[in-house]
């Protein structure tokens, strides 16, 4: 028989360890068979969030020119890169274009076209467009992968999950509101996959409370007005009548930060400064551990900051009051304490100051007499935010961009970190494309969208849910509707994948926050001694080494990319000592 290896996750992340197998195996399995069983419902390439069919209205929050599946030489990686074109490249399109999803998902199918094309000739895949329930077998020996529908089982060698984004089974106080709306005759939309999202129970002109202000609330806000016939003239929304009015609110109380609309000119900041390799393996040094917030966030700040003021004083020396070479030397020695007063000497305006805390919660203490109020003032903020990040007189905002991803690539190593970094990276770093920005003011303008605030909360009494907000003291909004914007965040224990929550269960190690322990190594699952499984691999977003997503912006060094590289590695060697003895 020939070795096996199975993949459950067909879509960007079970693709691209697909490629680096394809790339390494002319050194690591010149010569010998192999059978690959891919294991998804979806198409392979895009997978379920990929795939393409679905709306044509939902665009990628990323630039064309900064999404590839190809490797290039910034990964460090012990396997040979393989180039290949970004998407822009690929579909002929402007590189500054946010392309639809479904231009992304043929993206995505043809990597995985070319990828299997470019196997070695005794490596043969198979597609099973089913889904994979359980894993079973010794530690020493092949595992059992059986399928929803299939009487056998799949014979592996080697498993590998590339489960992607998971959902999650409600936790008690979605429990709790999906009880009392089926109670009441409510309608209450628990966190999903807004495409996925069945909306026909939002009625038109009914008012629906909307928690969640991400991307996932900007796909809601499109199905539910252009995806009803709604359409846009210049900057003012023209309405089916079919629309629903949406009242959203959330922790900040204010949408993901536009994504930039300038190019990056010039000098780039020396990164990583102050968070690079050495400080990460002094965390891992630590004894007792580390404190996220206590041990590593200051060096993330410093880190930012470096980005941002190297910037400035670099390309916008006008407005500082002090020679870079002076202000980074004293830079590099000041603590938390001094920083404040070194930053305000050297740079007068404090517009161009870096202070992360007010960009996390820009209502902080902020209140407004009246919902109407308030609405004026939310523009206002859209508006700004807007302006801000398509002035390249801003371009240190770019920079700190640069070093968010510097930073992301560096704290991969740290496994779970927590999720709050997690949020913090996406609302700073991977907001809405500005357009979408631009659609959400028309909307407000036009009374289909309604801005809560910031600290929301979401009551359900006296037949109604009530959402109220701490930024207008004492009003509060009632519907007979409520939609949680956000997407599942599901743990082992949690999930509503039957194949990871057994495997748990069994004796595979979680963290703190419910991710998949695995070997930083190259992946391996880990069992709650801390050993790692030897036929066993999990890669991807359900693990402790969930970094950057499964495509990236090419020449970022792309840790999904360096994760797959070595997992690939790792699987073929143990295949090609499997198939000697076996030989033998």
């Amino acid at each position: 028989m020939r070795p096996s290896l199975v993949i459950v996750g067909a879509g960007p992340r079970g693709t691209g360890l697909l490629e680096r197998i394809a790339a390494n195996a002319p050194e690591l399995y010149a010569g010998s068979e192999l059978d690959v069983h891919l294991v998804d419902p979806y198409p392979p390439g895009g997978g379920r969030i990929w795939r393409e069919a679905q709306s044509p209205l939902l665009w990628m929050n990323s630039h064309a020119e900064d999404v590839t599946m190809f490797t290039d030489e910034t990964v460090t990686m012990e396997g040979p890169v393989r180039g290949g074109p970004t998407l822009h490249e690929w579909a002929g399109v402007e590189g500054r274009v946010f392309a639809d999803r479904q231009r992304q998902g043929a993206y995505l199918r043809w990597v995985y076209e070319q990828t299997v094309a470019a196997l070695p000739p005794g490596i043969h895949v198979h597609h099973h467009p089913r889904l994979a329930l359980r894993v079973e077998g010794p530690r020493e020996g092949r595992q059992l992968v059986w399928l929803q529908g299939r009487p056998e089982p799949l014979l592996a060698d080697l498993v590998v999950l590339t489960l992607g984004h998971l959902d999650a089974e409600l936790d008690e106080e979605q429990r709790a509101l999906a009880s009392y709306a089926r109670t009441h005759g409510l309608v209450h939309l628990p966190p999903d996959f807004t495409a996925d999202t069945e909306l026909s129970s939002l009625k038109a002109g009914e008012s629906v409370l909307v928690r969640g202000f991400g991307l996932a609330f900007v796909d809601l806000m499109v199905l539910l007005t252009e995806g009803r016939g709604g359409r846009y003239e210049g900057d003012v929304y023209v309405p089916s009548g079919r629309e629903p009015v949406l009242y959203v609110g959330s922790r900040r109380g204010v949408p993901y930060h536009s994504k930039i609309g300038y190019d990056w000119t010039g000098e780039r900041p020396p990164l990583p400064r102050f968070f690079g390799p050495a400080q990460v393996d002094a965390l891992l040094a630590r004894p007792g551990g580390f404190d996220f917030r206590r041990d590593v966030w200051p060096l993330v700040e410093k880190e930012l900051g470096f980005a941002h003021y190297h910037r400035l004083f670099t390309a916008h020396p006008e407005r500082t009051a002090a020679a870079w070479t002076d202000f980074e030397e004293k830079y590099a020695v000041a603590d938390p304490a001094s920083l404040p007063a070194l930053v305000a000497a050297a740079v007068p305006d404090p517009a161009d100051r870096l202070d992360l805390a007010a960009l996390d919660h820009p209502l902080d203490g902020v209140r407004y007499r009246s919902h109407e109020a308030l609405q004026d003032g939310l523009r206002a903020y859209v508006e700004a935010d807007l302006a801000r990040r398509h002035d390249s007189a801003h371009s240190p905002d770019l920079a700190v961009f640069l070093g968010l991803l510097s930073v992301y690539g560096q704290l991969v190593r740290l496994g779970d970190i927590g999720s709050w970094w997690h949020g913090f990276f996406s609302y700073l770093a991977s907001g809405p494309p500005g357009p979408r920005l631009r659609q959400m003011l028309a909307l407000s303008r036009a009374g289909v969208l309604r801005f809560l605030g910031a600290g929301m909360t979401v009551t359900a009494e006296d037949g109604v849910f009530r959402a109220a907000s701490a930024t207008v003291p004492g009003v509060s909004v009632e519907a007979r509707a409520l939609v949680e914007a956000r997407l599942p965040h599901p743990t082992v224990e949690r999930t509503r994948d039957r194949l990871l929550r057994e495997l748990h269960a069994e004796g595979a190690a979680a963290t703190a926050e419910g991710l998949l322990a695995v070997d930083p190594a190259d992946g391996r699952v880990l069992d709650r001694s801390g050993r790692p499984h030897p036929r066993r691999f999990a890669l991807g977003p359900h693990t402790d080494g969930r970094g950057s997503g499964a495509f990236t912006r090419p020449r970022t060094g792309g840790p999904a990319f360096r994760q797959n590289d070595a997992a690939a590695r790792s699987a073929l060697d143990f295949l090609r000592r499997l198939s000697l003895r076996t030989a033998a």
